[in-house]
C-alpha cells in the first residue's frame, strides 16, 4: 500500500470478546482500518488489552445490533467517512431451552441478535458497496444454521434465517461485485459459550420431566463435543480474514473437519432420518 492509498475499512459487530475481538485484532494487524463495535463500549477492556498487546489501533464504537436506531446511527457514521469495504456480522446470542418454555421475549432477543441485526446492517451498507462495485459481507453463522439441534430451537431458527437470507442475496450481490460469505463453525470455546450456558441454566432448571432428563443428557454430550473438537476464537478470526482477502471467496466456509462431517450427514440425507439419529444421540444419557 502506498502512502497515498487509504487502508481498507472493516466494520465488525460483537467485538467485545471471543471471535469478534480476535477478528478485530487480526484485521488491524493486516493493515485494515478496523471499526470494532460492541453494545457497551464501557466493557471494551478485554478488546483494548488485546489491541495493546498486539500493538494495533482500533476504532471502538457503540453498536447494539438489537437496536434499529443504533444500527442506523453507526451505518450513517461509517458511510459519512467513506463507507465500509468489509462488513463482519459477528454479533450473536445463544439460547438453550425447550420450545414450550421459550417466551416471545426470548425469541425476539435471539432473532434480533442473530438475524435481524445482520439483515438491517447489511441493508444499510450494501447500497454503497453496490454503487462502488466492490465489498465483502461476511456473516458468522454456525453448523446450527444448517442442522437443527435439540434445545436450540430459537438459536437454530435465527441461524437458519441468516443462512437463507445471505444465500439468497449472494448471487445478486455478486453481480455488482459484492461477495457474500457465511462462516459456519462447530463448537467454539469462547466466552460466548460460557454466557449461553449461564443464561440458559434458569430455563433448563425450570424444565419439567421428561425435558429435564433429556436436557441434562444433551448438555453432558455437548460438553464432551466442545472439549474434544472446540476451536478457538483466533482460529475462526484467521478464517474470516482469509475470506476477506480471497479474490474469489466462497459462499460457505465450514471451519473444521468435525463441522464438515456433521453438516455432510445432512446433505446426503434426503429424508432427515439419518440427521435425527445423529442429533438425537445426544439426548441419550451415558
Amino acid at each position: 500500500m502506498s502512502a497515498q492509498e487509504k487502508p481498507p475499512v472493516v466494520l465488525i459487530t460483537g467485538a467485545s470478546t471471543g471471535v469478534g475481538a480476535a477478528a478485530a485484532v487480526s484485521f488491524a494487524k493486516a493493515g485494515y482500518r478496523t471499526i470494532a463495535t460492541l453494545r457497551n463500549p464501557d466493557r471494551a477492556g478485554e478488546l483494548r488489552d488485546l489491541a495493546g498487546t498486539a500493538g494495533v489501533t482500533l476504532e471502538i464504537e457503540r453498536l447494539d445490533v438489537e437496536d434499529r436506531a443504533s444500527i442506523d446511527e453507526r451505518a450513517a457514521a461509517a458511510l459519512a467517512q467513506g463507507g465500509v469495504d468489509v462488513l463482519v456480522n459477528n454479533a450473536g446470542a445463544g439460547f438453550l431451552g425447550s420450545l414450550e418454555q421459550t417466551t416471545d421475549e426470548d425469541l425476539d432477543r435471539v432473532m434480533n441478535a442473530n438475524f435481524f441485526g445482520a439483515w438491517r446492517l447489511t441493508r444499510a451498507l450494501l447500497p454503497h458497496m453496490r454503487e462502488r462495485g466492490s465489498g465483502r459481507i461476511i456473516s458468522l453463522s454456525s453448523v446450527g444454521g444448517l442442522v437443527g439441534q435439540p434445545f436450540n430451537d430459537a438459536y437454530c431458527a435465527a441461524k437458519f434465517a441468516l443462512e437463507g437470507a445471505m444465500e439468497s442475496l449472494a448471487p445478486v450481490a455478486r453481480a455488482f461485485g459484492v461477495h457474500v460469505s457465511l462462516v459456519e463453525p462447530g463448537p467454539i470455546n469462547t466466552a460466548f459459550v460460557a454466557n449461553v450456558r449461564a443464561t440458559s441454566q434458569e430455563v433448563l432448571g425450570r424444565l419439567v420431566p421428561p425435558y429435564d432428563q433429556l436436557a441434562a443428557a444433551y448438555m453432558g454430550a455437548s460438553g464432551n463435543v466442545f472439549a474434544t473438537y472446540g476451536q478457538t476464537g483466533d482460529d475462526i478470526a484467521e478464517i474470516i480474514l482469509k475470506i476477506a482477502q480471497d479474490p474469489a471467496p466462497k459462499l460457505r466456509n465450514i471451519t473444521s473437519d468435525f463441522a464438515a462431517g456433521f453438516v455432510g450427514c445432512k446433505l446426503k440425507d434426503m429424508t432427515g432420518e439419518a440427521t435425527l439419529a445423529v442429533t438425537g444421540a445426544r439426548l441419550k444419557a451415558g
